[in-house]
């Protein structure tokens, strides 16, 4: 006998707000600009082609409010357009340069062709803002979208400020509805960082759902029946669907995961790297900083040597659906293994970054594709399913308390909390309190004054984002990450004391209004709460690094 199965897919697509328009060219812009066009244009094709095939497919998204800000953003927008055609005449020089080599000419060539594809798909079916295909696939049934904190703010490491993590997910939801005129019904906790009672904050704003890494439930409050294989229910009611580790690491790992296939495409080799100052230097950064192209002509070949081969598209196909007949098989040999001790269909829950799909791992988009076709046999007994297709037998699952936990390195929160990072907390936890205590005394403005409690607000959130520790912890562009830090924090502390004195500079104020221009709609009056402190003793306080 065969049993069945559902495989919930869970692609979470998140980047910081990152947006300078005093410059008319920044070089973390560029982040943006790579993911809409290495991940989010090649994903939103997959699922377009596939509705259109008539492939059934549910698959949840999330995206964070700060990259719905970001693709929103008339400015962004018009500078993804001048990334985009950089990169076509950059691919038209390639082609050029390459003719008559067999080895590069057809990548040349086969670049061209999607940075083109990319440009007719932005410009003319998206009409610049590629939400719009996101809310289409949404409303066809393809995707169910839903959201995450409304800076990706690390939860956990705010629990005793219960009014910024109802800020967080308030403003997420308003986000979201604003953006794709839905309700969002599912959370994704940053970096699955839960905290015990955090649902209950979730289910204030009618959050239905959210994940948590396997140890989350596999060490709750008590064990669950079904292990990591069906969703279970906390007390206050949010289902919360735990991740299969055997099928994150699968697509997830370096080290034993498909992306690390030899033949698959070598991220870390492009041309901008390559070739001489003297020929690349128009389309890397203007200060001579080499930066990704996004072209790239070799294969991983072998991970311990740099010594690398060309990269072989046809090749690269044909161990994709051998890699997405792999998966199939392996989920259909755990369904059968779990599915005879338990009394319902197995769930296997598999959640991933979504920029892991094109921009890290180039061939991922088209996996997906081929494992969504595959499932879509009738000898496949496994469906895709989105979250809140499993939330109608809700009351059936096992009531527990999933135990503090997030995917994050070792489990908990060393990676957000660790000596590279740590001074940041003790300068935020302090302006949280300041921004209550100007919630307090301004209960009612209305003006200037609200305008600048709003922005002071803004600023708050933006410098809890769980990006800035996450890079200083990484060691990648940490200078650039303890600037945001720095810069938030000194802004939000002169409209602080502006308030205090009763004059707030307007010019500056205007200013910068314009260059953060996320969240529209916040009312500063949501931290307006009532706090539970943590005391410090001084051993403790004096663990914590010098600003």
């Amino acid at each position: 006998m065969a049993f069945s199965g559902k495989i919930v897919f869970v692609l979470h697509a998140h980047l910081p707000f990152v947006r300078h328009p005093a410059y008319s060219r920044f070089l973390e812009e560029d982040w943006l600009f790579e993911a809409i066009t290495e991940t989010y244009l090649p994903l939103l094709r997959v699922l377009r082609n596939l509705h259109d095939d008539g492939i059934p497919v549910r698959i949840g998204i999330s995206v964070s409010p700060t990259l719905v800000a970001m693709l929103e953003d008339s400015l962004l927008q018009e500078r993804y357009l001048v990334h985009l055609d950089r990169l076509l005449e950059l691919s038209a020089k390639e082609c050029e340069r390459t003719r008559g080599d067999v080895e590069f000419e057809h990548l040349a060539k086969m670049y061209d062709g999607l940075f083109r594809k990319n440009r007719e798909d932005f410009v003319e079916l998206y009409e610049k803002n590629i939400l719009k295909g996101f809310e289409t696939l949404a409303r066809q049934g393809c995707i169910e979208l839903f959201t995450t904190a409304a800076t990706h703010s690390y939860l956990p490491l705010y629990q005793q400020y219960p009014e910024t993590v109802d800020a967080q997910i308030a403003l997420a939801v308003s986000s979201h509805r604003r953006a794709f005129g839905m309700e969002p019904h599912g959370m994704w906790l940053p970096e699955c960082g839960y905290y015990e009672g955090l649902e209950r904050r979730l289910a204030k704003h009618g959050i239905s759902y959210f994940f948590t890494a396997a140890h989350g439930v596999l060490f709750g409050s008590e064990p669950p029946k079904y292990g990591v294989y069906s969703p279970v229910r906390t007390p206050a009611g949010p289902v919360v669907f735990p991740r299969d580790l055997a099928s994150a690491n699968a697509v997830w790992s370096s080290d034993v995961g498909y992306p690390g296939d030899p033949v698959y495409r070598e991220y870390y080799r492009d041309i901008g790297f390559d070739l001489p100052m003297d020929y690349i230097g128009p389309y890397i950064h203007p200060d001579g900083i080499r930066i990704n192209t996004g072209m790239k002509y070799y294969r991983i070949t072998d991970r311990n040597s740099n010594k690398k081969e060309p990269y072989n598209p046809e090749r690269a196909m044909q161990r994709v659906r051998e890699h997405a007949h792999a998966f199939v098989n392996k989920q259909q040999q755990q369904v059968q293994l779990v599915a005879r001790f338990m009394d319902r269909e197995p769930v296997i829950t598999c959640p991933y970054d979504a920029e892991l799909f094109g921009h890290w791992w180039f061939e991922g988009p088209a996996w997906l594709d081929q494992v969504a076709r595959l499932m879509a046999s009738d000898s496949i007994p496994l469906s895709l399913a989105a979250p809140s297709d499993l939330l109608e037998d809700a009351e059936k699952y096992q009531e527990l308390q999933p135990a503090f936990s997030s995917w994050g390195n070792k489990g908990y929160s060393e990676v957000w909390l660790d000596g590279s990072n740590d001074w940041i907390y003790r300068h935020i936890h302090k302006a949280i309190e300041r921004m209550h205590e100007l919630a307090q005394r301004f209960p009612d403005e209305d003006g200037m004054r609200e305008r600048a409690l709003n922005q002071a607000a803004r600023e708050l959130l933006l410098v809890q984002a769980s990006d800035w520790p996450f890079i200083m912890r990484a060691g990648t562009t940490v200078h650039y990450a303890m600037n945001r830090v720095k810069e938030h924090l000194q802004n939000f502390t002169r409209i602080y004391d502006e308030l205090g004195g009763g004059k707030v500079s307007t010019d500056w104020l205007t200013q910068l209004e314009a260059e953060h221009c996320v969240f529209p709609d916040i009312d500063y009056r949501v931290f307006a709460g009532k706090y539970h402190y943590i005391e410090f003793s001084e051993r403790e306080m004096s663990k914590i690094k010098p600003y």
